[in-house]
């Protein structure tokens, strides 16, 4: 208790004093009416690391770990994997890669060829491989010939169809014989595709020789699609 009349700073020596000796050092002396902040800077604290433990990280300090998500490019391989394990892998032999072809559709011996071409090795010969896919049933152009027709026939006529086989080195005898199926049904399929796209006959001539330009592209006859111009329908 302070007395009226007594000197501030006796009383607060009289308060050091009693509670003991103390260490001479005036570096660590403290005054009740100095500022925390002050006496921190005194003592060499730093009063933002003290309230603040993210700021103590400076990011230039190589000590630091910083980690980073990078992408991979399609096909990189991921960092640290062993390259010995891709050379492990048995190599795909050239009938495997026929076979592989050969299970998603139906391919002409000439198509397929081209598509082995690129991996036939050495010791491969690529006409023994397919001769032994033809008598292993593996392989057939007449099999090729009727999926072709099956997926075209819908929206060309017999002409493109007999180009594409002839393309194809198919033999002549599959080409007659799939012609000879398609101008049987010439004129219904080109009537369906007509009248999807169309659905009215021509009023003017510019009008006829779109059609007639648009039914031509699609592989059609002339003589089917002057029937179909003129209003004909199918005998």
């Amino acid at each position: 208790m302070i007395r009226k009349g007594r000197p501030l700073s006796n009383a607060v020596n009289a308060g050091r004093h009693a509670a003991g000796p103390r260490d001479d050092d005036s570096s660590d002396s403290f005054d009740p009416f100095e500022s925390f902040e002050a006496h921190d800077r005194a003592a060499g604290r730093s009063l933002r690391s003290a309230s603040s433990p993210q700021s103590s990280s400076d990011p230039s300090d190589p000590s630091e770990t910083t980690y980073t998500r990078s992408r991979r490019a399609p096909g990189e391989a991921k960092p640290g994997q062993d390259d010995s394990k891709k050379s492990q892998r048995p190599a795909r032999s050239l009938k495997g890669r026929a076979l592989g072809y050969l299970s998603r559709r139906e391919y002409s011996r000439s198509e397929l060829a081209r598509k082995l071409k690129p991996f036939v090795e050495e010791t491969d010969s690529l006409d023994t491989l397919l001769d032994a896919l033809e008598s292993e049933n593996w392989l057939s152009d007449s099999r090729f010939a009727e999926s072709l027709i099956h997926r075209r026939s819908s929206r060309l006529g017999a002409n493109r169809i007999v180009g594409e086989l002839k393309q194809h080195a198919v033999d002549q005898t599959l080409v007659e014989e799939a012609s000879a199926q398609l101008r049987e049904t010439e004129l219904a399929r080109a009537q369906v595709v007509w009248h999807k796209k169309f659905g009215q006959l021509p009023e003017t001539p510019a009008e006829r020789a779109k059609q007639a330009r648009f039914l031509a592209s699609r592989g059609f006859s002339g003589a089917t699609i002057g029937k179909i111009l003129k209003g004909l329908d199918e005998d």
